[in-house]
């Protein structure tokens, strides 16, 4: 299963030049002026695990290969885009098609670099992106919602699940509120909900970006955004663009020491990403052998057979069980053949809930 997380904000608030650092690439082109992106780029990340390189040591495995994010850089938007400002149409089309949002907001002061409001104030940032949100879905729910009705009086079940569950979502942004806040009576008003593919219903990270000597603690204006997260239930980093961007150029040895020179103990992109798993609601699984140790991605609460199918649909549909080892007894035995011989190796069935950091082994039969 492939997670896309959709970088977003206004012009000049430093999207681009993170997009480079996270995907160690220069696919996206970072420039001191309005829409210089404006196609979205879209890179793959490896997720940071050590736990896998410990799995792979054990395994003798010839390669690792690490599980990855999708990160899209989505042309800037402006005040307006939900009628079709700047690259508003493209904006909004772009974003219906990520997991979550990354909204970057500028928390660093500098007169080099232009802002399109004269001034730096992340949260009236965040407001204007918010706002071309909410009235673009308020604008589509206001149609949909009398439409679906409508037909609810003439029986039709459906209709009257998205009557009652967009009808709900209507209210939350007439009064100013983000769809996500919509809570769903049962299943059936969950998935109709989430096939409404609402802007303001995607989870939402955001990230403050800071001059370098704020990147450990923040600054009063991260702070801000740190108390806005938590009263949205949002989640929120502090990455310095401009080290992110130091980073990529210098070889993985120095890295460390670089870091730790400027006191951190980890990049902004291993923030990122943990803030973006936790935000999306991911785990980990491992597969480990001779050839391979591999992460994969899946959504919390998953049971074996859905996990299987992270690996190929195949497995999913003729499972089996799974041969499974916590994370913490694989490294502790030394492997499988030591959890075994301890008892530690379970055979797990179709009702078997997935946890965070099991070495699995599908067993399956098409």
């Amino acid at each position: 299963m492939g997670f896309r997380l959709g970088i977003v904000g206004l012009p000049n608030v430093g999207k681009s030049t993170l997009f480079n650092a996270l995907t160690e690439t220069q696919a996206a082109q970072a420039a001191n002026y309005p829409f210089c992106t404006i196609e979205p780029n879209v890179g793959q990340v490896a997720v940071p695990d050590d736990r896998l390189d410990k799995i792979a040591a054990i395994a003798k495995s010839a390669k690792v290969i690490a599980t990855q994010l999708g990160f899209v850089d989505i042309a800037g938007l402006v005040k307006g885009a939900s009628k079709g400002e700047g690259l508003g149409n493209q904006f909004l089309g772009n974003i219906r098609e990520v997991d979550a949002i990354v909204h970057v907001l500028r928390c660093f002061e500098d007169d080099d670099i232009q802002h399109v409001a004269n001034k730096v104030d992340p949260l009236a940032d965040a407001e204007v992106v918010e706002t071309e949100l909410m009235l673009a879905d308020l604008e589509s729910l206001e149609k949909r919602v009398p439409a679906a009705a409508k037909r609810a009086t003439s029986g039709d079940k459906e209709a009257k699940v998205m009557a009652s569950v967009l009808g709900q979502a209507l209210e939350l942004l007439r009064e100013g509120k983000a769809a996500r806040l919509t809570e769903p009576k049962d299943e059936e008003e969950a998935r109709v909900f989430k096939q409404a593919q609402l802007l303001t219903a995607k989870p939402v990270l955001y990230v403050c970006n800071v001059a370098e000597e704020d990147a450990g603690v923040g600054n009063e204006l991260s702070a801000k955004v740190f108390e806005k997260a938590a009263a949205e239930g949002a989640e929120a980093v502090v990455v310095s663009a401009a080290i992110e961007a130091e980073l990529v150029g210098m070889p993985l040895e120095d890295r460390g020491e670089f870091l730790e020179a400027l006191g951190l103990t980890e990049s902004g992109l291993a923030r990122v990403i943990r803030a973006g798993y936790k935000l999306l609601g991911l785990k980990t699984f491992f597969t480990a052998g001779p050839k391979e140790a591999r992460a994969w991605t899946f959504p919390d609460g998953a049971k074996a057979p859905q996990a299987a199918g992270e690996i190929h649909s195949d497995f999913e549909r003729g499972f089996i069980r799974a041969e499974t080892i916590a994370f913490d007894d694989y490294i502790a035995l030394g492997g499988e053949s030591g959890a075994r011989e301890a008892g530690k190796l379970r055979q797990e069935g179709k009702e078997y809930v997935v946890q965070d950091g099991d070495v699995m082994l599908f067993k399956f039969n098409v």
